[in-house]
């Protein structure tokens, strides 16, 4: 399948959508391999490539953005309702 995400620094533990991508459906990575959508994700919007506990880093750019601020499991949408950005300085 055509990749739907894009992965901006390999350090990343979230991709960026470039589509919608409907919760159940699959998010399909640039070097192939897909996982399962646990939300919709809007177009432009983060995903989680990865299991991220509560309090960890989330990585874009190869750079910390931010704080999880609940558990966020892969396939999940990343925004402001579990990203703490204030964790960033």
């Amino acid at each position: 399948m055509k990749p739907n995400v894009i992965i901006i620094n390999p350090k990343d533990n979230v991709a960026i959508a470039v589509e919608t991508i409907r919760q159940g459906k699959p998010v399909c990575l640039p070097g192939g391999g897909d996982f399962t959508a646990l939300a919709d994700i809007p177009y432009s919007h983060k995903v989680a490539l990865q299991d991220i506990q509560e309090g960890e880093n989330i990585i874009k750019y190869g750079e910390m953005i931010g704080k999880a601020t609940e558990n966020i499991g892969k396939g999940q949408w990343v925004h402001t309702h579990n990203l703490d950005i204030d964790h960033k300085r």
